[in-house]
């Protein structure tokens, strides 16, 4: 299983990104896809997850901003992240949760200036 990020970069306080992942590889239908974030020198955090039956999961400094949406036919997961704030700079990182496995994409830089 492999999972490939895209869409990082820089944007202004208040601007819009919109992260994209796509999951290849021998992957039951049945998963959790989402999205984790990271800044220097503190652990991984949740931002959003998404089950294939379209259950979520957002952390609390990410509602109403932020929305995860997934195409189970493409085993594509997607973050449109709203209302960016410097907060939000971190390394995003594409998750996969496989029967007991978690797989992890290679990260992609979000950087909110102020």
């Amino acid at each position: 299983v492999q999972l490939q990020a895209s869409g990082g970069g820089l944007v202004q306080a208040g601007g819009s990104l919109r992260l994209s992942c796509a999951a290849s590889g021998s992957i039951s239908k049945i998963n959790r896809m989402g999205w984790y974030r990271q800044v220097p020198g503190k652990q991984r955090e949740l931002v959003a997850t998404m089950t294939s039956g379209y259950s979520t999961n957002y952390a609390d400094s990410v509602k109403g901003r932020f929305t995860i949406s997934r195409d189970n036919a493409k085993n594509m997961v997607y973050l449109q992240m709203n209302s960016l704030k410097p907060e939000d700079t971190a390394v995003y990182y594409c998750n996969l949760h496989l029967r007991s496995t978690q797989y992890w994409g290679q990260g992609t830089l979000v950087t909110v200036s102020s």
